[in-house]
């Protein structure tokens, strides 16, 4: 079986291109950070802190999570409930990095995670794909871009889907989340030993895509 891994930082752009590689080359798309945005969701839900890594751990055995793709798109149930949409709002991205940094979740996912690049290609993207979950990766990238480029791309994202923002707070945010998400104990962000790094702050979508593509089709030949 192929298996791609694509970590790097929020809103690098991983989700988006890691759907369409999927779709192009015939891989089944596992998108983990919608995962542990579905715990983040269910922690706020019940009025615990994210950061409190006992009570997060406590609601573990309360969870059950299904993903499933319905017209080439991955929706994820938490609970049976279809949480798609809402996992995508700022506070949820915040807690997902909160619980992310929790032993308890990364162990209550991880076989889950490995179990889906047994039977089938895969494209995994998240922040440890390379480096913990699927270390023997056949092909690892390192997307990333600087803040500013994401924050640019985040403000604009929220503005097509009518949400208001500005680009200092959606920066600011940006910021905190790569700073938890790079010194957090377990399994923090960073690039594998041999994965390629993709800078994509100097690139629109479609050369991104086309770079990532490239970098895939010379690695699984």
């Amino acid at each position: 079986m192929i298996s791609v891994a694509i970590d790097g930082p929020s809103g690098a752009g991983k989700s988006t291109l890691a759907k369409r590689l999927a779709k192009e080359l015939g891989y089944v798309y596992v998108d983990t950070g919608a995962m542990f945005r579905a715990i983040g969701l269910y922690t706020l839900r019940q009025g615990k802190q994210p950061s409190d890594a006992q009570a997060v751990q406590e609601l573990l055995p309360q969870i059950t999570l299904t993903l499933a793709s319905i017209d080439g798109a991955q929706h994820i149930y938490l609970n049976g409930e279809d949480v798609s949409t809402e996992i995508r709002q700022e506070q949820v991205g915040m807690a997902a990095s909160a619980v992310g940094a929790n032993p308890a979740v990364r162990s209550f996912l991880l076989d889950q995670q490995r179990a889906l690049a047994t039977s089938q290609n895969i494209l995994m993207d998240g922040r440890d794909i390379g480096t913990v979950v699927l270390p023997n990766a056949t092909v690892k990238i390192y997307l990333t871009a600087s803040a500013e480029a994401r924050a640019q791309r985040r403000l604009l994202e929220l503005e097509q889907k009518g949400q208001k923002a500005d680009f200092e707070t959606v920066l600011a945010d940006i910021q905190q989340r790569d700073y938890q998400d790079m010194n957090r104990e377990t399994a923090p962000l960073r690039q594998a030993d041999d994965a390629i790094l993709l800078d994509t702050s100097e690139l629109d979508f479609e050369q991104s895509f086309e770079q990532m593509k490239q970098i895939i089709l010379t690695h699984i030949q």
